[in-house]
């Protein structure tokens, strides 16, 4: 069964131009405490984001089947989260979900970020100035891999697979991401995985 719910409490997003980066780290610390609200930073424009319950749900699916995938194959990871990275004067994001692997590092390994109002392929920019080697965006029902090729002036390139992750079958891991029920997902995961092995 796929994911077919009407959407709920949209997300709203707001841009303000021209902010410095100290305007940002003042406006910053005043949404500390705020709940379901996310900041952007690059190039000079400051992005406000509250996230929806169907951003909520689908970022939460993507990272329980990673981790349930992890598990299964002893994958040493250190999951981020939504842990904010920095390269100041430039750039700050919250990716929806990260993770490093083997070691915890500063900079995740792979960043993973569900688009439903903002960002899209814009989104690169950003994790390229961080540095992020593997970035995951979900748009549309589609998951699309970007690697960044340090061969080709440093830009990301499309991928059918994860570097990091090789033998996760994105076709099954997708249609797991559309099911309906979080728990159907997970079981429907874990049984086509096991069944591969």
């Amino acid at each position: 069964m796929l994911l077919t719910q009407p959407k709920q409490n949209p997300e709203v997003r707001i841009e303000q131009p021209l902010i410095t980066w100290e305007q940002f780290k003042l406006i910053q610390r005043g949404f500390a405490d705020s709940r379901g609200i996310r900041l952007a930073y690059y190039d000079g424009v400051l992005e406000i984001v509250s996230t929806s319950v169907d951003h909520e749900l689908i970022k939460t699916i993507i990272g329980a089947l990673l981790e349930l995938y992890f598990l299964e194959m002893e994958i040493e990871f250190f999951p981020m989260g939504q842990a904010t990275q920095e390269k100041a004067e430039q750039v700050s994001l919250q990716p929806d979900e990260s993770y490093s692997f083997e070691v915890s590092k500063k900079i995740p390994d792979l960043a993973i970020e569900v688009i439903l109002t903002s960002g899209n392929i814009e989104k690169l920019k950003k994790y390229y100035l961080l540095g992020v080697p593997e970035v995951w965006l979900w748009e549309d029902g589609v998951l699309d891999i970007y690697h960044l090729d340090n061969r080709d002036n440093r830009q990301y390139q499309k991928s059918s697979t994860s570097k990091f992750l090789p033998n996760l079958d994105m076709a099954i891991f997708q249609r797991c991401i559309l099911c309906a029920s979080p728990l159907e997902a997970l079981k429907t995961f874990r049984q086509t995985f096991r069944q591969s092995l």
